[in-house]
């Protein structure tokens, strides 16, 4: 099966003060292509850091990264906003949606930077909010959705690029115990589908939705384990 992610010897160290901190030590995980992973630690584990250099909105002290195929060390920064915007579809527990935008031109955002028409953006934006049950909500904005469908907005915006991998970040960490569920089984659906999905989380009960759980701790792999209690929701 084809690796979508490969990170080798991956380690990231900041300066605090007159303090060396290792964020990460020696991070080594492959991601097939159509995986659904879930990165679970404690607060300072560095699953943040981790998922930040995977989404590549930070860069590694050392070690190598390949994301599908290309090398990530050492490209530019518009070369690293370009693969965010074609490979990672970024899902935010905070949602992070335009406030005076629609659900539609919120979703569109992304197809402005690939260069597709305005005809093109509309098509595919409608699809891809269809697809995850907002057709009668398109031209409303933030405030006037709940949170599960201000969620859906913000997984249509990371699906509509066609991503090599969903990135979610406690994607129900705003959300109530049903709309949770709701969104678990939408992140299901999408999987089903053929997408490639890391979840991070501190939540069992969202992990156990994952085919595969990688536990951190202190800037290690603690356990890399098939998860033989996944949940799939119908």
């Amino acid at each position: 099966m084809k690796e979508v992610i490969q990170l080798t010897n991956i380690h990231k160290h900041y300066i605090v003060g007159q303090q060396q901190v290792k964020a990460l030590q020696t991070i080594t995980i492959d991601v097939a292509e159509n995986e659904y992973v879930a990165i679970m630690g404690a607060s300072g584990s560095g699953k943040s850091t981790l998922m930040n250099i995977i989404g590549c909105l930070d860069t590694p002290t050392g070690g190598t990264y390949i994301l599908n195929g290309q090398k990530v060390e050492g490209l530019s920064d518009n070369e690293l906003a370009g693969i965010r915007n074609k490979e990672i579809g970024f899902i935010f527990q905070t949602f992070n949606l335009l406030p005076r935008s629609t659900a539609l031109d919120n979703v569109i955002l992304p197809l402005i930077y690939a260069g597709y028409s305005k005809q093109e953006r509309i098509l595919k934006a409608k699809e891809t909010l269809q697809s995850v049950g907002l057709e009668d909500r398109m031209y409303h904005n933030p405030n006037e959705l709940s949170g599960g469908q201000r969620q859906r907005v913000a997984i249509a915006r990371a699906l509509v690029n066609s991503p090599s991998i969903l990135l979610a970040d406690e994607p129900t960490g705003n959300l109530d115990s049903k709309t949770s569920i709701d969104i678990m089984k939408l992140m299901e659906k999408i999987h089903q589908k053929g997408n490639t999905i890391i979840l991070v989380t501190h939540e069992n009960e969202i992990a156990e939705h994952a085919k595969r759980i990688i536990r951190l701790k202190d800037g290690l792999v603690e356990s890399d384990e098939i998860n033989n209690n996944r949940i799939v929701l119908a």
